[in-house]
């Protein structure tokens, strides 16, 4: 289909940023001409100085953002339109000239001392900053000296290079065979792969899993080296910048307590036993004599009918979301209503789905829909991101508006728990329960229990390194296979293949972020809970999250969910409910 046969209503409303790309040239112009913040250079030690860069800059930062939103729209809008590609060059130019026209404000900043700035704390004019302001202040002890500064910046490119690297092994350099699928011989991609791992076809999918792995085997040496290169940059920075740890250094910068990873990788450790069981019963349910990693994403119960148009499935996910109350409802259909949403699959449009948005305008979000239950789920998914966005946006000046990584799933997953617990209690179809258990089961073990096992490997990987001990091929694998035979117990082969799979996860090489799927789910199934059985306080709480921005620590902000991931409950909230929906789905299927 062309963008010109889709219906207005089913495009995003972008003219709401931009009238037309004229009028954003004209701002992108102004913009350019704008960029220049040498007067506040060397100043900052003088408060009114101070205060007049912090809002010119916010100002600044508001108008580029709309323009780059603007522009990463249109562009995936179609991605072979030149002119839409050219306009996101120039602004993507423009936010480098940007970084570096005010990359003199934080080290000068730093450098005016702690008094200084806690100073700047007890002032009202600094009350949108204050967040900003003290975590600046925590991290004066980990500021190297001038000239290790300088060093470190220096070798930045050089010590960000085993990222790039992986990234031309894994998308450009990796030997991958062709095999027939559905009737075409085609190359095997790294999505073509998850999707024969989810079909029904298990030599396929055993076809697939061995020549996929045998790739990555061919250039295990060379993946190790750069691996092992990636985390002696991680020890070396670490120790710069005066860390006890790589680990310490990860949360310090995402101000996360420490207590949330050792709290993750203990409570899931502890209750392996009901994902042993979980596995086991795929086994039974399958009817295979020997369960091979290849399986554990092959359908258990066969495909549900459920086809809704477009229109049908955002008004089934508004009516799913009712426990978040009439208000949350409303926003969904202004959504909908006033155009946020670009629906339709078009020639050239960016694939997938994502939500985009800028200070001062309403979020967007790209969908590729389809009439598919997993289509569905992404429209609440995507909208629990826009609404997000919004309610900050809304309730905090632009310094506090962004929330944090660690946040950032919480939303939307909450949305889709709510969702699914909606459809499990409206269900007529045996069929359709079951698949929607099953759903629920698979998300919780592919988001908590495998990330989580993801955290622990590269955990002790780096200790390993901390302490002197070098990583090799050997020690790798078998510390994968090591921690694999904890997390996925004796019902499945745990052939070498498996003991490989670390090697094909770029997530790794962004070390300590992968805990952030599990502690988000984990965080999302409580904030369902609390929502369902407490009602109307609690989605009190809820909104108080949403609407918090970055206005203090991640950490601080689930609290007023109700969520503290320094307690273990949480933790164990998540364990028991995957062992009660499991409980459910094997007597379903007569287990």
């Amino acid at each position: 289909m062309q963008r010109n046969e889709v219906k207005e209503e089913y495009k995003w409303k972008i003219e709401d940023i931009f009238s037309s790309g004229e009028e954003w040239e004209k701002a992108f112009e102004k913009a350019g001409k704008e960029l220049d913040f040498t007067r506040f250079e060397g100043k900052l030690g003088d408060k009114k100085v101070l205060a007049e860069f912090l809002r010119t800059n916010d100002k600044y930062m508001i108008e580029l953002e709309k323009l780059y939103v603007y522009a990463s729209l249109k562009r995936d809008e179609d991605t072979r339109d030149s002119e839409s590609s050219a306009r996101y060059g120039k602004v993507s130019m423009l936010y480098s000239k940007y970084c570096s026209a005010v990359s003199f404000y934080e080290p000068e900043l730093a450098g005016l001392g702690a008094d200084y700035l806690k100073s700047l704390l007890k002032s009202e004019e600094f009350k949108p900053y204050d967040y900003q302001l003290g975590c600046l202040i925590k991290s004066l002890s980990h500021v190297p000296s001038a000239e290790e500064e300088k060093l470190i910046a220096l070798a930045g490119e050089t010590l960000n290079s085993f990222h790039d690297i992986f990234a031309m092994i894994n998308n450009a350099d990796l030997p991958l065979p062709e095999i027939e699928f559905e009737g075409k011989t085609t190359k095997i991609t790294h999505g073509l792969y998850g999707l024969i791992l989810h079909s029904s076809d298990r030599s396929k999918r055993k076809e697939a899993y061995e020549k996929y792995y045998a790739a990555f085997i061919g250039l295990l040496n060379t993946i190790t080296a750069n691996y092992y290169g990636n985390v002696k940059k991680d020890v070396f920075l670490s120790r710069a910048y005066k860390f006890d740890s790589c680990l310490d250094k990860a949360l310090f910068y995402e101000d996360v307590d420490k207590k949330v990873y050792d709290n993750l990788l203990e409570s899931v450790s502890k209750n392996c036993k009901t994902m042993h069981r979980y596995i086991a019963d795929r086994k039974k349910i399958l009817g295979y004599d020997k369960l091979y990693f290849y399986d554990v994403y092959a359908p258990l119960v066969s495909d549900v009918e459920f086809k809704m148009s477009y229109n049908e499935a955002y008004d089934f996910v508004v009516n799913g979301l009712s426990a978040l109350g009439k208000d949350y409802q409303a926003l969904l259909r202004r959504g909908h209503d006033e155009r946020w949403i670009d629906v339709e699959e078009t020639d050239g449009k960016r694939s997938g789905a994502y939500s985009s948005g800028a200070y001062g305008v309403h979020p967007y979000v790209l969908l590729n829909y389809q009439p598919t239950l997993n289509d569905v789920f992404t429209i609440a998914h995507e909208m629990g991101h826009s609404l997000h966005t919004y309610f900050s946006q809304k309730n905090q000046p632009y310094a506090k508006s962004d929330y944090r990584i660690f946040v950032a799933e919480v939303a939307s997953t909450v949305n889709e728990v709510l969702l699914l617990k909606h459809m499990l209690k409206e269900a007529k179809d045996e069929n359709l329960k079951k698949y929607l258990l099953n759903y629920y089961l698979d998300s919780i073990r592919a988001t908590l229990h495998r990330q989580t096992m993801f955290a622990e490997f590269e955990y002790e990987a780096h200790k390993k390194v901390e302490s002197g001990e070098p990583l090799t091929r050997e020690n790798l694998c078998g510390l994968y296979a090591e921690i694999g035979k904890k997390y996925y117990g004796d019902a499945i082969e745990h052939d070498y293949e498996i003991s490989t799979e670390w090697c094909r996860i770029p997530h790794f090489y962004t070390s300590f972020y992968v805990y952030k799927y599990s502690t988000g789910i984990i965080t999302a199934m409580n904030i369902a809970h609390r929502i369902l059985t407490e009602g109307e306080s609690a989605v009190k709480d809820y909104f108080s999250f949403l609407s918090g921005g970055s206005s203090t620590d991640p950490v601080s902000l689930l609290k007023l969910a109700g969520v503290d991931l320094t307690d273990k409950r949480p933790y164990e909230f998540a364990m028991k409910e995957f062992e009660e929906t499991l409980n459910e789905l094997e007597k379903m299927m007569g287990i």
